[in-house]
């Protein structure tokens, strides 16, 4: 199963919520924090984090904090995964390194490998724009296609 971390989560809360709050100039750790119920130095990390992959721009002093770095519609949904968690993964052997002793003869790695991909795809296709709207997400991403190739294929 597919699952998020608690970080992947809370990134994903924190950058809908400057999205929908663009028009205050920057939003501190702790108003985040306090809005959501999560932990201060969590969320603090969090955000630290996005910045350094520069989703958010943070900014200093007394009415500090952070705000978004780019435009929603320009920052996916996979963006802000990996930023936290890094690459995504299906598999122990979801690298090439050969680490694994059934490298050679699984039967399944590649399989999964493309599984991954897709996941990656349609992760990519949803923009913050999108789940920081009211309007439903579509349900149909037949239409994604990645490196070239459609989804559905």
């Amino acid at each position: 199963m597919l699952r998020l971390s608690k970080k992947a989560d809370y990134a994903l809360m924190a950058m809908k919520h400057l999205a929908t709050h663009s028009d205050v100039a920057s939003t501190s750790a702790r108003a985040i924090a306090e809005e959501y119920n999560i932990p201060l130095e969590l969320m603090a990390k969090v955000l630290q984090k996005l910045a350094r992959r520069g989703l958010l721009a943070s900014h200093q002093g007394t009415r500090g904090g952070y705000t978004l770095s780019k435009a929603p519609i320009s920052i996916s949904v996979a963006d802000i995964i990996e930023a936290i968690d890094g690459p995504l993964t299906v598999t122990a052997c979801s690298t090439e390194d050969e680490q694994c002793e059934q490298f050679n003869r699984c039967n399944v790695r590649d399989p999964l490998w493309r599984i991954k991909d897709r996941i990656i795809a349609a992760l990519a296709t949803v923009t913050l724009a999108e789940i920081s709207s009211e309007v439903p997400l579509p349900a149909d991403v037949s239409h994604v296609s990645f490196r070239g190739r459609p989804l559905n294929s």
